[in-house]
């Protein structure tokens, strides 16, 4: 176990999906719990593949299809749990739990042209809401400091800031009451 920290309570009840949502933009957009299909893979893979660098953080997602493909298989492993937006058949964006130290480590892409629509949102609650029904008890992320609507997003969610001292801010959820 790290020496992270994490709140005291519990955090809010948050819906496993599939769920079904109209986006800021009027598009029907559905997050679904990925299935481990070719179709799935393919599909995250070409949404990788145009994702804008600028929007990349802390090396992730890597670029170039062979790098990308080595990514996915890592992030998709059985023991990660993982969610797509899609609006209809092209992933919007991804949400991935990686364990890590005892908890999980939460990253989230939403694709440049589905950004500020509200989709980050509703990956997020449905993602955090398969954890809750796995047991996942807490779950942290990295931050790029600067980036005020992330870590806005975050602090909505739920996420305290558990530490501060680099340009990146790190936050910490409780998701289940630990096991004892």
């Amino acid at each position: 176990m790290s020496d992270r920290r994490y709140p005291d309570a519990v955090a809010d009840e948050f819906p496993a999906p599939p769920t079904q949502f109209t986006d800021g933009e009027g598009r029907t957009v559905e997050v679904r719990r990925y299935e481990g299909t070719e179709e799935g893979y393919e599909a995250l893979v070409d949404m990788y593949e145009t994702f804008d660098p600028a929007d990349r953080a802390q090396g992730i997602p890597p670029g170039g299809e062979a790098r990308i493909r080595e990514w996915l298989d890592e992030i998709l492993e059985e023991d990660c749990f993982n969610v797509i937006a899609w609006h209809g058949d092209e992933v919007a964006g991804h949400a991935t739990l990686v364990p890590d130290a005892g908890a999980y480590e939460l990253a989230i892409f939403v694709h440049q042209e589905y950004q500020r629509a509200g989709i980050g949102t509703q990956l997020i609650r449905g993602l955090l809401g398969l954890g809750q029904e796995a047991g996942v008890e807490r779950v942290w992320l990295t931050v790029e400091r600067w980036n005020r609507a992330a870590v806005s997003l975050y602090k909505k969610i739920g996420f305290e800031t558990s530490d501060a001292e680099s340009f990146e801010l790190e936050m910490g959820l409780r998701l289940n009451p630990d096991g004892e």
